[in-house]
């Protein structure tokens, strides 16, 4: 599904602050974009407002596909988004977390839960309840939600958060195998591990205003 983003003067105001100001990019099918700023730049402010979870305060965001506009509040059917903000069901043992998001999007190539689990490789942890896991391993079910989400684009805020050099290693693993047909969009605080596959990249502080 070829999906196209077009950002039009795209802007976010927070009481009298400017997070972020007349940004204009047009994103092509399966381009890879990094956007790349410190902590509290507001690249995760950009992100859900690309990925229309956030309303602007000026400007617009169009998705298209093909030359077809999509609406609004369709435009989570066709995306899969982590971040260190978003929460796992606590009270869900992997299997059930996997068998809740099938309910609502399926997976690529039609895998199976056990053959998901596998590829997020924690068998030994798939009847465990997520309260018990820890940092690293709630990760890797973000990111293997997320990634191996059957959706032509892929947002990805701080992937590499509380990931060690080995599930660093997994990530990258897991995007050339599962995502490399998709548009992906990462925000990075210059974590080069996080986005060695992105042609393009943006600083969001060219985008910044004093009032």
């Amino acid at each position: 599904m070829p999906i196209s983003i077009h950002i039009n003067n795209l802007g976010k105001k927070f009481v009298n602050e400017w997070i972020f100001k007349d940004v204009n990019l047009n994103i092509s099918p399966a381009e890879k974009l990094v956007i790349l700023g410190a902590n509290g730049s507001g690249k995760s402010t950009l992100l859900q407002s690309i990925a229309s979870f956030l309303i602007p305060t000026k400007g617009e965001v169009v998705w298209k596909n093909n030359d077809q506009v999509i609406e609004d509040d369709t435009i989570y059917k066709h995306l899969s988004m982590t971040s260190p903000y978003m929460e796992l069901i606590e009270d869900f043992t992997l299997v059930e977390t996997i068998n809740h998001q099938k309910q609502f999007k399926p997976f690529v190539n039609k895998l199976t839960t056990e053959e998901i689990i596998k590829r997020m490789q924690l068998e030994r942890a798939a009847d465990k309840y997520i309260k018990n896991y820890s940092s690293g391993m709630r990760q890797r079910v973000k990111l293997g939600l997320a990634i191996l989400a059957d959706c032509p684009v892929l947002l990805l805020d701080e992937p590499c958060s509380n990931l060690d050099a080995n599930a660093i290693a997994w990530y990258q693993n897991m995007i050339t195998e599962f995502a490399q047909h998709k548009t992906i969009l990462v925000c990075s605080n210059t974590v080069k591990e996080e986005y060695t596959f992105c042609t393009d990249k943006i600083e969001i502080e060219k985008f910044k205003v004093l009032k």
